[in-house]
């Protein structure tokens, strides 16, 4: 773009031209007469002719200036038109990630009351697990399972994760459980995972039997739900992130006794978001939704302790 003028020059004339007149075009630039008598100077040296004549006080267009001015008007409207509309979608559409369980089993049915109370906001999701550079990235927030606040991150805490086995209906028809022991002898889903350690762990004198053997293993909390609703075996999950299979009787809580994972969710965001209003409306309504969902359970509500 070598043969662009300075863009600054180029600003003033627009409104110079426009207005053929330099102490107005410097009122409305907040700028000085000689200011603009400068830039003025130094865009007609780059294009190497003039683009106004001075007549006695005032000045008035060359033919030249006269031939170019409404083209750079217009460039300068398609240009307000074109950030306009960005600014428009920035303060109507809020850009959030959020991990598969929580945005998919918690966030995903209560976003309809979110709309209804902020009926001019939209929420556009991304549902990963993939932790981003806010900082430098689309996205105005992001739910993080995560074990406290972040550097450079406004963060929010949101809940605890309990942890308990669930299973269906069918299963504990086929598969009776009345002793943590019995989950030794059941198939159990994932049964690597740190959850089920934690679980077992939080139990007082309980006797470890032997490590699982073959067993169906996956990456996400939603395809461990979704296994153990068909009946494949025992799930170490969340009942807040399973509520309504619980409610429908889709899963089954076996054991009333429930673990705290160390990490729990957080709204973050980056600090010069602080003071969005989308970011902000966003918030007030998510922490209360957090409040009503975890009702009288407290512990739910507590941040995890910092190692």
């Amino acid at each position: 773009m070598s043969g662009l003028p300075p863009l600054a020059a180029v600003r003033v004339f627009e409104a110079a031209a426009r207005h053929e007149n330099f102490s107005r075009a410097a009122d409305e630039l907040g700028m000085t007469q000689a200011a603009v008598s400068y830039q003025m100077k130094l865009l007609e040296e780059r294009l190497g002719a003039r683009l106004f004549t001075r007549r006695g006080r005032g000045v008035g267009l060359t033919d030249l200036g006269r031939r170019i001015a409404p083209q750079v008007t217009g460039s300068f409207n398609s240009l307000r038109e074109t950030f306009a509309a960005v600014q428009t979608e920035s303060d109507t559409i809020l850009a959030l990630t959020a991990p598969r369980t929580f945005a998919t089993n918690w966030l995903a049915g209560r976003l309809g009351g979110f709309h209804a109370a902020q009926p001019d906001l939209s929420v556009r999701l991304d549902v990963s697990d993939k932790l981003v550079d806010l900082a430098a990235s689309e996205f105005d927030a992001a739910i993080r399972g995560v074990s406290g606040p972040m550097p450079g991150l406004v963060a929010h805490f949101l809940m605890r994760m309990p942890v308990t086995p669930l299973a269906s209906p069918s299963f504990l028809a086929s598969h009776p459980l009345k002793t943590p022991e019995d989950l030794f002898t059941v198939p159990r889903l994932s049964p690597d995972d740190d959850w089920w350690d934690l679980w077992f762990s939080s139990l007082p004198q309980l006797e470890v039997s032997s490590p699982s053997g073959p067993a169906i293993r996956f990456d996400s909390q939603v395809l461990d739900g979704h296994a153990a609703i068909a009946g494949h075996g025992v799930g170490i999950l969340s009942p807040p992130m399973f509520k309504q299979e619980l409610m429908l009787g889709l899963l089954v809580q076996p054991f009333s006794h429930c673990a705290l994972y160390k990490n729990g969710f957080w709204l973050v965001y980056p600090e010069h978001k602080r003071h969005s209003a989308k970011v902000r409306a966003f918030r007030d309504w998510l922490l209360d939704a957090v409040r009503q969902a975890a009702g009288n359970d407290g512990a739910m509500l507590q941040p995890p302790e910092r190692a």
